[in-house]
């Protein structure tokens, strides 16, 4: 059946059900953006940037082992004002002079950074902060006090000539820009980068498509759409398998603190910097053509850290992506007046029928297809999934349970309610199950 013939509700039209939703356009007053391109520091502003790095690097491990010695011992916790202050006692200290040949706003905003990382922290959003290693991504933030953009030239504290850069925007005009941040990182494989946040107005809202659509993402399609559209999955990591495992056993086989080590160390940094690379631009290129050609989009809460410890799927899991696929729909929808809605995880879609609602007591994972016993409808997994998820976001949105909000406590799931009437999208026990 061709794409023109088919139904309505095949293609992800519900306008009956989604008229109540597409008046909702997110309209913040002030957005935050940001502009990554690279940099190309001479040999001066290279050693003066890579000492700051080792500066934070000091500063940010000796603040967390006396956090954390302060906690065995004291069970005492540490606030940002203290931290401050121990700063300046640093900075007084004979052995480390050095502290100050540097500016002082790159470390006090490390500061901050490890004040904002236990915060997140103790909310149970992020893992313990751990010590900066010289090996790691390096990088250092600059707020207006420490740094100019005037003429399209960047000059930082301590520095005497400009910062060369390389604009990739040809629609913005850079001498307009006026940053509030300016953040300059070196990657393990040598690269140089500037980063300049700046606060916007809220953007124009897309015009309206009448269409909705539930995603359910996979390992051997990316994702699944509720229309029957399927995105392949590219496996970045696994094309560049061999490669990798070429260059890592070099490096293994190099004595360690040699130059030959290092330049083994730089090839691995760039075999795994171009699979980055690659794979953000396909999740930049799905995101972006899901949210211009839909008004509500529906995905599942996935549990990626305890998926990832299947050590068999971990690594086919880790180069899907999905984190960041999430993120990248959340923030482009807000952009773009778009609604996202993240059901429950434990919404059973897959084993849902999404014509009559029939729930299956237990679908195994290798099924791939299955036939309705109520109805006699025949399902391909993930389609039927994907259909499921947008109504179940649907209906989550009518009564607000079953949706995961960021910022606040789940609500509870719709599942975990009454039975309510046999709906189609709607999981029903039949027959006592």
């Amino acid at each position: 059946m061709s794409r023109e013939a088919r139904p309505r509700h095949e293609l992800g039209h519900v306008s009956a059900s989604l008229q109540r939703f597409f008046g909702y356009v997110c309209d913040p007053e002030v957005m935050r953006t940001a502009y990554r391109c690279r940099a190309y520091p001479d040999r001066q502003q290279q050693a003066v940037l890579n000492r700051t790095f080792g500066c934070i690097r000091v500063v940010w491990n000796r603040t967390l082992a006396a956090r954390r010695a302060r906690w065995q011992h004291q069970r005492m916790g540490t606030s940002y004002a203290e931290t401050d202050a121990a700063l300046t006692a640093m900075k007084r200290d004979p052995d480390l002079a050095f502290l100050s040949e540097v500016s002082s706003v790159p470390l006090q905003q490390a500061l901050r950074h490890q004040h904002q990382a236990f915060s997140a922290f103790f909310a149970q959003r992020a893992r313990y902060p751990r010590f900066k290693s010289r090996r790691g991504r390096q990088c250092a933030h600059y707020t207006r006090s420490a740094f100019s953009l005037r003429g399209g030239e960047l000059r930082l504290a301590k520095t005497a000539a400009p910062l060369p850069f390389v604009w990739s925007w040809p629609e913005v005009d850079v001498t307009a820009l006026g940053p509030t941040m300016v953040i300059v990182s070196r990657e393990p494989d040598g690269r140089w980068y500037v980063t300049f946040a700046l606060d916007t107005g809220a953007s124009e809202p897309l015009t309206q498509t009448g269409r909705g659509v539930g995603i359910d993402l996979g390992v051997t399609d990316f994702a699944v759409t509720s229309d029957g559209g399927k995105i392949t999955n590219p496996r970045y990591l696994e094309r560049k398998a061999r490669s990798l495992a070429r260059y890592q056993r070099r490096l293994a086989r190099c004595q360690k603190g040699s130059a030959n080590r290092a330049r083994a160390a730089a090839k691995v940094a760039r075999a795994h910097r171009k699979v980055r690379c690659a794979r953000r631009d396909f999740l930049h290129r799905a995101s972006t053509r899901l949210v211009r050609g839909n008004d509500l989009i529906v995905i599942e809460d996935l549990a990626v850290t305890n998926m990832v410890k299947n050590r068999r799927l971990a690594r086919a899991i880790s180069d899907c992506g999905w984190d960041e696929f999430r993120r990248q729909l959340a923030y482009k929808c807000e952009r773009a007046g778009r609604r996202l809605i993240v059901i429950d995880r434990w919404y059973p879609s897959s084993k849902t029928c999404s014509p009559c609602g029939h729930l299956l007591a237990e679908l195994s994972l290798s099924t791939r297809h299955w036939t309705c016993p109520s109805c006699g409808a025949r399902h391909d997994r993930d389609i039927n999934a994907a259909k499921n998820i947008l109504a179940a976001g649907l209906a989550a949105a009518a009564c607000g349970a079953g949706i995961r909000h960021q910022e606040t406590s789940p609500v509870r799931p719709a599942v975990k309610q009454e039975p309510q009437p046999v709906t189609a999208g709607i999981p029903v026990l039949q027959g006592g199950e």
